[in-house]
């Protein structure tokens, strides 16, 4: 476990190493089938991320990019296949994040939220559109922002 961590119980910390899992797949599904263009932007980011990420967040990302692609189609076979019931469980899951940022330290927590959404917003405008144009469904354009996880920055 990461020592940005050491306050949380242990499902918690697994839930935030879940995130960019969840969010991944929230968001390559979110137009009903999981766009395969979307998830291969998710893995390939993961692994940037290893690489890139803001100093507060490279241990985590070291540990969330280790077989992110494995991890990620594991986790899809968990959920139902229809979108409106698959979305409904992984918001629900997100909702959960907003009683651990909280307990963590603050930059940490603001770096994490931050990252996620960066991360929402490139997987949603991978696939898709026209010449760049539109490249952002309506289903996720209601997501990208990721509305269920509040900001930390307003506690």
């Amino acid at each position: 476990m990461i020592e940005e961590f050491k306050n949380l119980n242990s499902e918690e910390a697994e839930l935030m190493y879940k995130a960019p899992l969840l969010v991944s797949i929230l968001i390559a599904g979110a137009d009903e089938e999981i766009d395969k263009a979307e998830l291969n932007e998710a893995v390939s980011l993961s692994k940037l991320k290893k690489i890139h990420a803001r100093e507060e967040l490279e241990e985590y990302y070291n540990v969330v990019g280790s077989d992110f692609e494995e991890k990620v189609q594991k986790l899809i076979h968990q959920y139902p296949e229809k979108a409106e019931d698959r979305n409904k469980e992984i918001i629900s899951e997100l909702e959960k994040i907003n009683n651990i940022l909280p307990k963590l330290e603050r930059k940490f927590a603001l770096e994490f939220y931050e990252s996620i959404k960066d991360m929402a917003k490139k997987i949603a405008e991978s696939s898709g559109g026209i010449l760049g144009y539109m490249a952002v469904g309506y289903e996720e354009s209601k997501l990208i922002k990721l509305p269920m996880i509040k900001d930390p920055s307003q506690y």
